[in-house]
C-alpha cells in the first residue's frame, strides 16, 4: 500500500472518530447542566416543560404586543416560524419584525401556542437524541439505583402447563424486558438502561433516582393485555355525555346508569407528539372477559405485514389452540361489531369483524404502518409472560461518582503525560512519533466507546488506564527492533522495514494474546468486569493500528518524502 493511500486512510479514520466523538463531546462540555436535566427527564416531563414554556412565551409575546414594546432577541426562532408563514401565504416579509407584525404571522392563539410548543418540544427531544450518542456514565460515576430482577421458569411452566424449553425461557425474558422497557415513561423516571445478565436475569441501572418504592411500582406490575367486545349502544351514548359534561371521570363521578351492568367503561389513549399516551375519550366495553373477550396471554406472535390485495399495513398475529378456538367463537358471534385491545386497562386500538376467523392465525387492518407497528409492540410486550422478582436493589451515591471521575481523569492525563516525556526523553525524534500513535490511540479508543454509546464506569476507566500504559509497548519493541537494524550498518530507510517487518509477529502474538483473554471476559464476565474487558479489546485493537500502521507512515514520511538519511532514535545512535 503506497504512503499516499495509508495517509488517506488515517485521515479518513481521524474525520470518522471526529464525527463519532462529536456528540459525547457536545454533550459534556457545551451542554449546560439545565438542559441535561431535561434531556435526563421521562417523555411525560418533557411534555410537561413544552407546554409550560409555550404557555409562559405566548403571555410575554401578547404583553409585548399590547404595550407595543420591541421584540427581544431571544424571540428570534418564533420570527423564523412567522416569516416561513409568510411565504407559504404568499405575503410580504417586513424588513423589521414588531411583535405586532409577529402576532399576525399566526392564525390564532391556538397555531402560535402550537409553534411554541414544537420548538421547546424538538429542541429536548433533540438532546434526547444527542444523549443516545454519548459515552454514558454508569451507577458508580453518576449515581442511582442498580435493580437485579431474577424471572421464574415456574411461573412460565404454570403458564404453559409444561416445563418450558430453553428458547420459551429467552422469549419470555426478552418480553419482560421490553415490557419494563415500555412503562419507563409512564412512571416518570429517568431513562434507565435494562440488559440481560445470564438466562435468567436482568440488571436495570436507574441513574439519578434513588426511591426504591416508585422505582419498584414499575418494575413489579404484571400489566395485563386483553380483547374485549366494544358496547356499541353504551359507546354511542357515553360519547354525548362525554361531550355535555367536559371534565367527567368515571373514577371521580362514577359510572352512568345507562352503561349496562356487566359492561366496564375504560379510556382510549393514542401516542401523541412525544410518544406517550394521550386521553382521547371513553369507550364502554363487554366486561366479561370470558364470554365476550380473549386473554393477551393466549397471544404467542404478532407482527406487522402487508395486505396481498391492497398492500396496506395490518397487524397479524397467533393465537394458541385454546385461544384460537375463544376467537373463533368471538368473531362467529360478534360479526359487525368492533373489537378493542385494552392494554393495563386503557383501549389502545380497535378493528371492526368483518367475518368468523376460525383460524389461530389473526390479521387487522386499517391502520397506519404508524399504527401497526405500535400495536404489534402492544399485543407482544402488552403483560409479561413470565414471573419476576427482586433479587438485589442497591443505592449508589453520586458524590463517589464525582469523587471516582476526578481520580480517573488524573489518572489518564499524569499517565499520558509521564509517557509522552519518557518516549520523547528516551527514543528522542522518534519518541515524538511514538506520542502522536498515543494521542491517535486514545482518540480512537474514545470515538469507538461514543458511537457505541458504551457504558463509562470506574473499572472501564481502569481498562483505558491499561491502555495508555500498554500502548507503548508496541513502539518500544519496534524502535529497539529498528535500533538493532541501524546499529548493523543499513540505511535509515532499511532499518525501518526490517524493524517492522522482524516486530510484526511478536506485537501481533503479545497483542492478539491478550485481545482473546479480553474477548472471553467480555462474554464471561457481567457488569464492571465486561466494561472492563470491552474497554480493554477495544484500546489493543487501536494501539496495535497505530503503532504498526500510523508509526510506519511517520517514518515512511521521514525518509521517503523528507530524505532523512538519519535516524533519531535513541541516545548514541548516530
Amino acid at each position: 500500500m503506497s504512503k499516499r493511500i495509508r495517509f488517506v486512510v488515517v485521515l479518513l479514520l481521524v474525520g470518522l472518530s471526529a464525527i463519532f466523538i462529536s456528540p459525547t463531546i457536545r454533550w459534556y462540555f457545551f451542554v449546560s447542566d439545565d438542559d441535561k436535566a431535561l434531556a435526563a427527564g421521562s417523555r411525560a416531563q418533557v411534555r410537561d416543560y413544552a407546554q409550560a414554556m409555550a404557555r409562559e412565551d405566548l403571555s410575554e409575546l401578547e404583553s409585548l404586543a399590547a404595550t407595543d414594546q420591541p421584540l427581544p432577541d431571544r424571540f428570534d426562532y418564533v420570527v423564523r416560524m412567522a416569516r416561513d408563514n409568510r411565504r407559504r401565504a404568499g405575503e410580504d416579509v417586513p424588513s423589521e419584525w414588531t411583535t405586532t407584525e409577529l402576532l399576525r404571522s399566526f392564525r390564532g392563539r391556538s397555531e402560535l401556542y402550537n409553534a411554541l410548543e414544537a420548538h421547546y418540544r424538538d429542541y429536548v427531544l433533540g438532546l434526547k437524541d444527542l444523549k443516545s450518542r454519548i459515552i454514558e456514565l454508569g451507577l458508580d460515576l453518576s449515581g442511582g439505583i442498580n435493580v437485579v430482577i431474577e424471572a421464574d421458569p415456574a411461573s412460565l411452566a404454570e403458564r404453559l402447563n409444561r416445563e418450558p424449553t430453553d428458547e420459551e425461557i429467552t422469549d419470555a425474558v426478552d418480553l419482560a424486558i421490553e415490557v419494563l422497557t415500555s412503562r419507563i415513561d409512564r412512571f416518570g423516571v429517568t431513562e434507565p438502561q435494562i440488559r440481560r445478565m445470564d438466562e435468567t436475569r436482568i440488571s436495570i441501572d436507574i441513574p439519578g433516582d434513588d426511591d426504591r418504592e416508585r422505582v419498584n411500582s414499575f418494575l413489579m406490575g404484571r400489566g395485563s393485555l386483553r380483547l374485549h367486545i366494544v358496547d356499541e349502544e353504551a359507546t354511542s351514548t357515553l360519547d354525548d355525555y362525554q361531550r355535555r359534561n367536559p371534565g367527567w371521570n368515571p373514577e371521580l363521578d362514577g359510572v352512568p346508569d345507562f352503561v349496562p351492568t356487566g359492561s366496564i367503561v375504560r379510556e382510549y389513549v393514542t401516542r401523541d407528539e412525544y410518544g406517550i399516551d394521550r386521553f382521547v375519550r371513553y369507550i364502554a366495553l363487554k366486561g366479561d372477559v370470558n364470554q365476550h373477550g380473549l386473554d393477551g396471554i393466549h397471544i404467542q406472535e404478532a407482527q406487522v405485514g402487508r395486505d396481498p390485495v391492497t398492500n396496506q399495513p395490518q397487524v397479524n398475529f397467533v393465537l394458541d389452540r385454546e385461544g384460537g378456538d375463544i376467537f373463533a367463537r368471538l368473531t362467529r358471534d360478534n360479526v359487525g361489531r368492533s373489537l378493542a385491545v385494552v392494554m393495563d386497562d386503557r383501549v389502545r386500538s380497535w378493528a371492526t369483524i368483518q367475518e368468523e376467523i376460525p383460524t389461530g392465525n389473526v390479521r387487522i387492518s386499517g391502520l397506519s404502518i404508524e399504527e401497526a407497528s405500535n400495536l404489534a409492540i402492544v399485543l407482544r410486550t402488552a403483560s409479561l409472560p413470565i414471573e419476576l422478582s427482586v433479587v438485589n436493589q442497591t443505592v449508589v451515591g453520586a458524590q463517589l461518582g464525582e469523587a471516582a471521575i476526578e481520580a480517573g481523569l488524573n489518572a489518564i492525563s499524569f499517565g499520558f503525560v509521564l509517557v509522552m516525556i519518557f518516549m520523547f526523553v528516551y527514543y528522542k525524534s522518534a519518541g515524538i512519533n511514538a506520542n502522536l500513535a498515543l494521542v491517535l490511540n486514545l482518540f480512537f479508543i474514545v470515538s469507538i466507546l461514543s458511537v457505541f454509546n458504551l457504558t463509562l464506569t470506574l473499572t472501564s476507566i481502569a481498562g483505558i488506564i491499561l491502555t495508555v500504559g500498554m500502548a507503548v509497548d508496541a513502539n518500544v519493541i519496534i524502535f529497539e527492533r529498528i535500533k538493532e537494524e541501524y546499529r548493523l550498518g543499513k540505511s535509515a530507510q532499511a532499518a525501518i522495514k526490517a524493524g517492522f517487518e522482524k516486530a510484526f509477529w511478536t506485537v501481533m502474538d503479545a497483542n492478539i494474546t491478550t485481545f482473546i483473554a479480553a474477548l472471553f471476559l467480555s462474554q464471561i464476565g457481567s457488569g464492571p468486569i465486561q466494561g472492563f474487558a470491552i474497554t480493554l479489546a477495544v484500546g489493543i485493537v487501536c494501539s496495535m493500528f497505530t503503532a504498526l500502521f500510523v508509526s510506519r507512515l511517520v517514518f515512511d514520511f521521514g525518509t521517503d518524502t523528507l530524505r532523512r538519511a538519519r535516524l533519531s532514535i535513541g541516545w548514541g545512535i548516530r
